[in-house]
């Protein structure tokens, strides 16, 4: 039998529930869940190309070609003799590849390439910014396989249609005060103004600002609601352990932050077309857009006699109010307790068959 999510609830090895909590987006409840095992392990082919792609780092623009050829082999030779060394030291041959990736991996993955600018030709920048990139990438393939954040965001793709309907009773209540609130700002001379002459790195930050503070709304309700899931849901089965509680957490953190994007998009989309109706580039001067905001970014259509124009201001000025928007109905999704306990209990229901294979899968584990 297979329920809401996918995973077989009729009893079966530990390695076939192990791969459906993976598809359910829930690789932390397999146990002894390691990360030098299941998760940087399963990204050697990746981590493997960009270790090879930055021996190039020991390359100098400024040189002649052929000693650039001399840095390239002379750095894959260092790249080489670390590998062996390491291999040595755990006991393995000097050519095999290494059957985990430890600390002592993954330190060679960060500084080994961030030395060879530095040591052909003092790049220190170079070496610096290789470093810094070994590292971002390594917590992004943490986060993204270590959580299973890819099928997190697969499971809450399959549930839109769900999703939209569970929401749209909040929606109708919040709708006119939405409405109201984008309207009043979307013809406001002064956000024209503001946001049509602020520089884009400085848009690009506030509408960061405004999606942490909304991320932050949801993650501070996000240790009541899993506690309230693990409660309705966990059956008879032991308690999670902190991490997790995470990531079933995270699992609700993306299926209602999918939500909130997919209104701030219909509310975009909706400005757009209306300003493009109701406010031309006759009416955008008038308020203080510079000229040059007011290039059109599609073709001008002309109907009925009039013009319509998609203008950088216009698309600034919506992407500013569908933020303050999203962040509205964010709070709304917090505070509107019918539709908290409407959504836990679809979770509920979904994640029903989740624990129960859990907590089978315990007792297969406990039997062998």
């Amino acid at each position: 039998m297979v329920d809401e999510v996918g995973v077989q609830v009729r009893p079966r090895d530990a390695g076939a529930y192990e791969r459906d909590f993976r598809k359910a987006g829930l690789p932390l409840f397999i146990e002894d869940y390691s990360a030098a095992h299941d998760i940087f392990n399963r990204a050697t082919p990746l981590l493997a190309l960009v270790f090879i792609v930055e021996v190039f780092g020991a390359v100098n623009l400024n040189w002649p070609w052929y000693v650039n050829v001399a840095a390239v082999l002379a750095g894959l030779a260092i790249v080489l003799g670390a590998i062996g060394a390491l291999n040595r030291s755990r006991g393995h041959r000097v050519s095999a590849l290494p059957p985990r990736l430890g600390v002592p991996e993954l330190t060679c993955f960060v500084v080994i390439p961030a030395l060879l600018p530095l040591i052909f030709g003092g790049q220190w920048r170079s070496a610096l910014s290789t470093a810094a990139g070994n590292l971002v990438l390594l917590g992004l393939i943490y986060a993204v396989v270590g959580y299973g954040l890819i099928a997190i965001v697969g499971w809450a793709l399959r549930r839109v249609a769900g999703q939209l309907t569970a929401s749209l009773s909040l929606l109708t209540k919040a709708l006119p005060l939405l409405l109201l609130f984008a309207l009043v700002l979307f013809v406001n001379t002064e956000m024209w103004t503001v946001t049509a002459t602020m520089p884009r790195p400085f848009l690009i930050i506030c509408g960061v600002l405004f999606v942490a503070l909304g991320t932050l709304f949801l993650a501070a309700r996000l240790p009541r609601e899993v506690r309230a899931l693990e409660r309705d849901a966990g059956g008879s089965g032991p308690p999670l352990r902190r991490r997790q509680r995470l990531n079933v957490g995270l699992v609700l953190l993306v299926s209602q932050g999918l939500q909130v994007i997919i209104v701030s998009a219909a509310m975009f989309a909706f400005l757009v077309v209306f300003g493009a109706l109701a406010i031309n580039t006759g009416v955008q001067a008038e308020w203080g857009v510079p000229g040059e905001e007011q290039s059109a970014l599609l073709p001008v259509v002309t109907a009925f006699g009039g013009t319509l124009v998609v203008t950088e201001a216009l698309v600034r000025v919506a992407a500013m109010v569908s933020a303050f928007s999203a962040l509205y109905y964010t709070i709304a999704v917090l505070t509107d307790s019918t539709y908290r306990e409407e959504f836990l209990d679809e979770v509920t229901d979904e994640m029903r068959g989740v624990f129960r294979a859990r907590t089978e899968y315990l007792s297969v584990l406990d039997r062998a």
